[in-house]
Formats: structure tokens, C-alpha cells, sequence
């Protein structure tokens, strides 16, 4: 959430950017109802102060048994008229802030101006791109004749877009999170966190899920008579693993702090259909290992860049090409004010369209709704600190870009090096 004094002082600046993002938002209504609320609110200071001169001069008259009546009768007027100011000004108040949920972050000035995907910045590539001697087969047909996913099963128990892992399959998924837990932790300095499955109204909030994409969220019954068991399906560990802190402040020197989690995730938007979204592309439920960083502001870009290559190691210890883009203003996500993707290769599709991460720098903008903030040294006045994530990463594509990459004429899959440890010392899914 931005700060409302910036909106304020800076509405050109705010227009600018929602024309950059290509995007449009009641930026007038709330300036307007910022404008009111702080009228309203002025005018029933303003009265309250009259109330008190007044109240003193009416003391004095009873101390002098002089009549005060025609004085309090006023005062009775007043009282009600700044009762009347103040629920004018919390309306207005109110109208600011739900708009202000909705306001996206200022991108960084470093974010390359765009007006779509077209528009993406590539910054680097790494690894060989693998020629094969023969006709390589898509993932979906490998992961059938091998029987480790079954396609039609997962969309009989819940719907299209779910799938059942099986035997190596599921093997092979398990096996891809613990290596890239262990990583996280034992090479880049995470602790790993488990966080609940499952998050509430304030939290999807504070990451700013809500109010903005609730329609594309799984959410549960909800209790009417408490609002924390308004439950929503998490669509990423960040949102969870961000609220750890949710209303705190933190020690400085506590920071930065890196915590890095596996959970699975659920979206319900799944978009079109077609051969970039068959198989295990687009799902309304996957796996993912995130990681979510908490820093100084002043330390945030470079926090930045060492998080890019956390995510990248896990690619490169895969052994699977892929290249880095920056996302262009009008492709960048909701919170961020700088985006990172990395995309593996596709073999079959030929192209790098298997976005396995984003990573993000948010600055104060989480922190702020969420209200998560440190202090220097003790006694220090509470500033907000700068929220990171990036995935680290996601499933399925990964495994989409392993069944592919490492395929074998006979239909076999060769298991990357770095994770036949945690397959048991399986080296190869048979041939089908």
C-alpha cells in the first residue's frame, strides 16, 4: 500500500505510473475523499477547540452563580455537530482506504517502461540449449506411457486443472523440494519455515491478495461470527510466511532475516486452454519452495540481486537452461515495484516460456498494510521494513523442463545428478 501523504503530494507522480502500468484506478475519488476527510476533520478540531474556551468560561459563571444555560444549550449543539464532523470525516475516511487497497506500487526507477510482455527487458541467459538426435516427445506424453502423472484420474477427484502424481513421479516432485529446501538453507542462509495452508482475511490482505485478485482465490466457508476464521486457500507461501511478523516491530538487528518455505499452492485462475497450458503447464493446485526476505530499505536492491541468484542456483545445479527478464511496467506484478522472471527453456515448444519464478522487491509496500516495521536500536523510531520474495521454485514447470531436457529416445528419463541422492539413487524413470 502506498503511503497516502506521497499520494497526496505526489498525485502527478501516482498518475504517471498508473499510465505506465496501463492501468486505471479512482485515483480522483480518492484524492477528493482524502481532501474531505481532512476538511471535516479540521473543522470538528476546530470546534473542539471553541468547546473547550467555552467550557471554561461556563465554569467560571457557575463559580460566579450566574446563569449558564444559553451557554451549554450551545455547547450541546456543538457537541452534536462534532459527533456529526467526525462520522462525515470516518466515512470519507473509510472510502479513502478501501481505494488506497487498490492503488499499486510505484515501480523502481530502474524498471524499463512498457506498454505489454513484448516490452520485457532480457538481462541474461545461461546454459546450453540441448539438440536432440531425434524426435523429442511433449511432457504430457512422456508422463503418461511412464505412468507418474495421471491426468485424467486427478480431474476425476477435483475437476480440470488437477492432477495425480504417481509413484516416480511423486517421488520425483518430493524429491525436487527437499533438494531445494536443503539449498536454501544449507548454501544460502534461510531458515526453513512451515507455515499454515491456509490464511485469513487481514493476512491475504497484508500481502495484498485482497482485496484486488479475490475472485481468483480458493476461499473457505466463512464464519460470520469471526472474522480471523475467514479463510482463504493460500496462493503462495509468501503470503503466510510475510504475516510471521504482521503488526511487529522488529530489532535491527535482527534484520535482514531469510525464511524459506514449501507449501502447495491454489489459484483458480488457470487461463485459456491450448497447447501452452495442456499437461502439467497451468494447474489450479502445484508446489512450490518460496523464499521471503525482510531487510533495510537501504539494503533491499541488493538483497534484490543476491535473491535473483538463489533462485537461479537451483536451475543452474539442475543443469537446465534459462533466461532472466525484467518485467516492463505494464507487466509488473500488482505489489511490486521491481520484477525479475526466470524462464526455463521449453524443448518441445522451443522457446523460454516456462516461467519457473518471479522475484520481487515490494520496498514498504506489504509492510505497510501489513504494518511490520523495525527499529534501528532501542528507542529508535519504528520505520517499515522492505519485503522480498521470489520462488525457489515452482513446480510443475520444473519438472515440465526436467521430463523434457532429459529425455531419451526410448522414452526414458534421466534424473539430474544433483537429485539422485533424494531419489533414492534411482538414475533413470524406465522406459515405457
Amino acid at each position: 500500500m502506498l503511503d497516502l501523504k506521497f499520494i497526496r503530494d505526489n498525485p502527478d507522480a501516482v498518475r504517471a505510473m498508473l499510465a505506465a502500468r496501463r492501468l486505471t484506478a479512482p485515483l480522483e475519488e480518492l484524492i477528493e475523499a482524502d481532501r474531505k476527510w481532512r476538511d471535516l476533520l479540521g473543522e470538528a478540531e476546530s470546534l473542539r477547540s471553541h468547546q473547550n474556551t467555552v467550557s471554561k468560561e461556563i465554569a467560571q459563571i457557575k463559580r460566579n452563580k450566574q446563569d449558564a444555560s444559553e451557554q451549554i444549550a450551545e455547547m450541546r449543539t456543538v457537541s452534536q455537530r462534532i459527533k456529526t464532523l467526525n462520522d462525515q470525516a470516518q466515512s470519507y475516511k473509510s472510502e479513502a482506504d478501501k481505494i488506497l487497497r487498490i492503488i499499486p506500487n510505484m515501480p523502481h526507477t530502474s524498471t524499463p517502461i512498457g506498454d505489454s510482455e513484448a516490452d520485457n527487458v532480457e538481462i541474461s541467459r545461461w546454459g546450453e540449449i540441448r539438440n536432440f538426435d531425434f524426435e523429442p516427445k511433449p511432457h504430457w506424453e512422456l508422463a503418461e506411457a511412464l505412468d507418474i502423472v495421471d491426468f485424467q484420474r486427478g480431474a476425476k477427484v477435483a475437476g480440470s486443472n488437477f492432477v495425480l502424481y504417481k509413484g516416480l513421479g511423486a517421488k520425483l516432485e518430493r524429491a525436487l523440494i527437499n533438494f531445494m529446501l536443503d539449498l536454501h538453507v544449507s548454501q544460502h542462509g534461510y531458515t526453513e519455515v512451515s507455515p499454515p495452508f491456509v490464511a485469513n482475511r487481514p493476512t491475504m490482505t497484508g500481502t495484498g491478495q485482497l482485496p484486488k485478485f479475490e475472485s481468483d482465490m480458493y476461499r473457505c466457508d466463512r464464519d460470520e461470527e469471526n472474522e480471523e476464521m475467514d479463510l482463504f486457500l493460500i496462493p503462495t507461501a509468501e503470503v503466510p510466511v510475510t504475516n510471521i511478523f504482521a503488526g511487529e516491530i522488529l530489532n535491527g538487528e535482527d534484520l535482514p532475516i531469510y525464511y524459506t518455505a514449501y507449501t502447495p499452492c491454489f489459484r483458480r485462475e488457470a487461463g485459456s486452454y491450448g497447447r501452452e497450458t495442456r499437461g502439467l503447464q497451468r494447474l489450479h493446485q502445484f508446489d512450490k519452495v518460496e523464499m521471503v526476505k525482510f531487510t533495510f530499505p537501504e539494503t533491499s536492491y541488493d538483497e534484490h540481486e543476491s535473491l535473483l541468484r538463489n533462485g537461479e542456483a537451483v536451475l543452474q545445479a539442475l543443469d537446465l537452461p534459462y533466461r532472466v527478464i525484467s518485467l516492463c511496467t505494464a507487466d509488473l506484478g500488482f505489489n511490486a515495484a521491481k520484477c525479475y522472471d526466470i524462464e526455463l527453456w521449453a524443448p518441445v515448444d522451443e522457446k523460454f516460456n516456462l516461467e519457473i519464478s518471479s522475484c520481487s522487491n515490494f520496498e514498504d509496500f506489504q509492510a505497510r498494510r501489513a504494518n511490520i516495521r523495525f527499529r534501528r536500536e532501542p528507542g529508535a523510531k519504528p520505520e517499515l521494513v522492505h519485503t522480498l520474495n521470489a520462488s525457489g521454485t515452482a513446480l510443475p514447470r520444473l519438472v515440465i523442463a526436467i521430463l523434457e531436457t532429459y529425455q531419451q529416445e526410448d522414452g526414458s528419463i534421466r534424473i539430474p545428478e544433483a537429485i539422485v541422492p533424494y531419489m533414492g539413487g534411482v538414475e533413470v524413470i524406465g522406459s515405457a
